[in-house]
Parts: C-alpha cells; structure tokens; sequence
C-alpha cells in the first residue's frame, strides 16, 4: 500500500498516512499555493485500497482556499469504494466555534464519512 507523508511547514499541515488505516493532518494549512499541496494527497486517497480509513483532523487554522481542498479530500475518500468505513476524528480548539461548524457542514455533505467531534482544552497542543 502506497505512503503518504509530509512533513510540517509554517504554512502547510503534516499529513502522514499511518498503521496502513490512519490518515494523520495536523497544523495550519494557509498556504497560497493549496492546489500544489493537495493534488497528490487527493489523488492518492483516490486510489487508496482500505476498508476502514480513520482521518485525524487537527488544524488550528485553514484559510478558505484550503478548506475547499480539505473538502474535496474528504469528497473523493467519500466515494471511494474500496473505503467502506469513513471516520473522521475533527478536533477544534475550546471557544473556535467556526472551526466546530467547518466540521459539522463537511459532515452533513457527505455521505459515507463518520464524523466525531473532540474539542482541545489544551492552548498548547499544537
């Protein structure tokens, strides 16, 4: 099964595809050039061969350009049919309640996805 991993920059989340069942994005994704950074991650979840896939999302800031790639991600891996069970573990920082809502839009648009909310109460878990 193919990997996916890259690492942190200021402006781009970690991304890193664990356990052959476990997709990990953490960070900020800001970055000006989103459909550079997300092309592969997409096309990858497009052929990704798994039954159960678990996404942990914890981003503690996503521009709106960003946002639409993150949701196209989630889209593809969606509809994906070798993915049979789709979580997303969505975590958000205490009080971010547009980061909460981001979450609970993303959830009502897809079909196939498993949404399970989880605040941080923690300022420095990033």
């Amino acid at each position: 099964m193919e990997k996916i991993h890259f690492d942190a920059t200021s402006s781009t989340p970690f991304v890193s595809f664990v356990d052959n069942r476990k997709l990990v994005i953490t960070g900020r994704s800001i970055s000006e050039n989103e459909i550079t950074f997300y092309k592969p991650i997409i096309a990858w979840a497009s052929t990704l061969q798994v039954k159960l896939l678990e996404v942990d999302v914890d981003l503690e800031y996503v521009n709106s350009r960003s946002s639409k790639k993150l949701f196209q991600l989630f889209k593809v891996m969606d509809v994906n049919p070798d993915i049979r069970k789709l979580i997303i573990n969505w975590h958000y920082d205490e009080g971010d309640e547009d980061a909460l809502l981001k979450g609970q839009v993303y959830q009502e648009a897809l079909t196939k996805a498993r949404f399970k909310f989880y605040m941080n109460t923690d300022p420095t878990n990033h």
